[in-house]
């Protein structure tokens, strides 16, 4: 035992000296994963797009239609930044990317209105950018709904109906919205826990297969496995433990960073934190060794690491729900590391809800982390046997 421990550490201190003699490890270990942590967390940092700017067309041109255009201006995501003589061109407008939308006073809007013969007001909005379309749709729609209340509730006050009685029949239905967990709709707090922790997987699954790599490329196969004392288990373990501290590392600072100075919700607590961290690098290892074992070649199995974990980012059910999937590529999503993480931190840490709630999903990102036992004969097989073809 103390002479595996021994081969261990000096597998690591010669790993640790390959860290000091190659800048890919500093960059792609350390400085991209900072700059991708800070990079999402601020760039979402106000929660949802604000001031995203917004046309006019307002052929009307009455103290109504301007009223409207005020209220317009005045919601947090839209801004008005300019008025148009025409529909076409503010519709060139959209197509230049000047702004993403633009709503439409035809002349006589206001006359039609107070003579209730039902004037029609136009809105036209880009869903080039899903986002800004559905939260643009949403003012607008919002602004020519209240056009109408406001001629409804001057003319049943004209006609001596009271406050109640007009309430009840401008909104006949009260919404009482709660919105769980995330009651501000910040999307920095849902996206940046699932974009951030995608790209440091992207690293380490890279990162994984690279270091085992090259050590075919560069000849230094066989000199690792004589450290290990030809034992497979003992010569990955030394040369990864490095990788291991510093992955879990950076891990635990974008955790404190997120959950302890930005404050995203996380009312399943630290210790669940903690756990799913664990779970998203030991698995993400995993599956890099697994891939090399599959096809121990450096192009190749960097090639399906990198293809492997930007579909993750499709397949991991944040931005297009599982459940609304295909039934082939809701089958195929069990296959990427990043849906069982963001299936489990939705559900215990964003939610409160016991790990047996989604137990299944633990037990993928375990057999992820188990996954280089198949394949520990055959990286063996290529560490001592294998010649490297560029």
């Amino acid at each position: 035992m103390l002479l595996v421990l021994r081969r261990i550490y000096e597998l690591s201190a010669r790993e640790c000296k390959i860290f000091l003699h190659n800048p890919i490890y500093l960059f792609c270990m350390v400085v991209f994963p900072l700059a991708v942590m800070f990079f999402f967390t601020s760039l979402m940092q106000e929660g949802q797009p604000q001031e995203m700017p917004v046309g006019v067309v307002d052929l009307d041109n009455s103290s109504t239609t301007r009223a409207l255009i005020r209220r317009l201006d005045a919601f947090q995501t839209s801004h008005v930044v300019a008025h148009y003589p025409s529909v076409s061109e503010a519709r060139r407008a959209i197509q230049n990317n000047e702004i993403y939308a633009f709503i439409y006073f035809p002349e006589g809007t206001t006359e039609r209105l107070l003579s209730s013969r039902q004037p029609k007001i136009s809105y036209y909005y880009s869903m080039t950018s899903l986002t800004a379309g559905s939260l643009l749709f949403r003012d607008l729609k919002t602004v020519s709904t209240l056009g109408s209340a406001a001629v409804g509730q001057a003319t049943m006050r004209a006609r001596g109906f009271t406050d109640d009685q007009i309430k009840t029949f401008l909104q006949p239905i009260a919404i009482d919205l709660h919105q769980i967990s995330n009651s501000t709709t910040d999307y920095n707090a849902y996206l940046s826990t699932m974009l951030v922790p995608g790209v440091m997987m992207l690293f380490i699954f890279l990162i994984t297969t690279y270091a085992i790599g090259t050590e075919l490329k560069f000849n230094r196969s066989k000199q690792l496995m004589q450290m290990g004392g030809n034992r497979i288990w003992v010569a990955l373990t030394g040369k990864l433990l490095p990788h291991l501290l510093i992955w879990l590392t950076l891990v635990f600072c974008y955790s404190y960073y997120v959950f302890g100075i930005l404050q995203f919700p996380h009312p399943g607590g630290t210790g669940m934190i903690v756990l799913l961290n664990l779970l998203m690098v030991f698995a993400s290892m995993g599956f890099g060794i697994f891939v090399f074992g599959l096809m121990p070649s450096l192009r190749m199995s960097m090639s399906v690491s990198s293809l492997w974990a930007v579909l993750s980012f499709s397949m991991a059910g944040s931005a297009f729900p599982l459940m609304g999937m295909d039934g082939p590529l809701q089958a195929l999503a069990w296959l990427f590391p990043l849906h069982h993480y963001f299936m489990v931190y939705e559900t215990c840490v964003f939610n409160t809800f016991s790990l047996l709630d989604c137990w299944w999903h633990v037990a993928a990102l375990l057999t992820f982390m188990l996954l280089p036992i198949i394949v520990a004969p055959k990286i063996k097989n290529a560490m001592l046997t294998y010649v490297y073809i560029p």
